[in-house]
């Protein structure tokens, strides 16, 4: 979901691995305190590496803008898994079909070893991996489950949409839009995971005025690394 892209799509939790982006080995320590959590400089270089396998670049490549907009998801993340620990881990069949479509993402991963290696390159382990996307889809059921019930998209709203922006846009760029008909749950759906990303926003800028997060005076000096 396009959720994701925003909040980063990307979610990562206590995985203590060197990235692969750092010449020699990582000395941990404190980046940021989220409510007494901390988040580690491993956490840290581990999102920017799992951000960089999904975008196919190197973790060397990521500005320090990028980078400190990882820990700042990060921060978010800690935020969330505060509202609720799961009982239960994410179902085994979803959290494969993840790892498979992030597979899918690395052109030289056809084989076992290729795969492995394009892991190793990237800091990360299959079984990390695996623990990074279950926690992904944990925390994205938790959102869905928050919020989604109280997004109501109506026939205006789609209709309003469709006539005033789609069909414009469409017209515009020299094409012919389709029937409101096909369009109808396209239009639905995106305007609610349109809504669900405004939801989310406030949501986390609520939970952030009431808590208590502190940052690494250093954090953008590591962002230089």
């Amino acid at each position: 979901m396009k959720i994701w892209k925003h909040f980063a799509v990307a979610i990562a939790v206590g995985m203590l691995l060197a990235s692969a982006s750092v010449a020699g080995p990582i000395v941990d320590r404190v980046v940021a305190n989220v409510n007494g959590h901390v988040v580690l400089l491993s956490d840290w270089e581990e999102e920017i590496a799992f951000e960089a396998l999904l975008n196919g670049r190197s973790p060397d490549s990521f500005t320090t803008e990028e980078r400190n907009a990882a820990l700042d998801r990060l921060v978010d993340q800690e935020l969330l898994r505060e509202q609720v620990r799961p009982a239960t881990p994410a179902p085994s069949p979803d959290v494969q079909a993840r790892v498979a479509e992030v597979r899918k993402l690395q052109p030289d991963a056809s084989t076992e070893q290729s795969w492995r290696a394009t892991l190793r390159r990237y800091g990360l382990t299959q079984q990390a991996l695996e623990k990074r996307l279950a926690d992904e889809i944990q925390l994205m059921k938790l959102v869905q489950d928050r919020l989604r019930p109280s997004i109501q998209i109506d026939q205006q709203a789609i209709e309003r949409y469709y006539h005033d922006e789609l069909v414009p846009d469409i017209k515009k760029a020299g094409g012919t839009a389709a029937p409101l008909t096909e369009m109808y749950g396209k239009i639905r759906n995106m305007l609610a995971e349109k809504k669900m990303n405004e939801l989310l926003t406030n949501w986390l800028a609520s939970l952030r005025s009431g808590s208590e997060i502190r940052a690494s005076d250093s954090k953008m000096q590591e962002g230089n690394r």
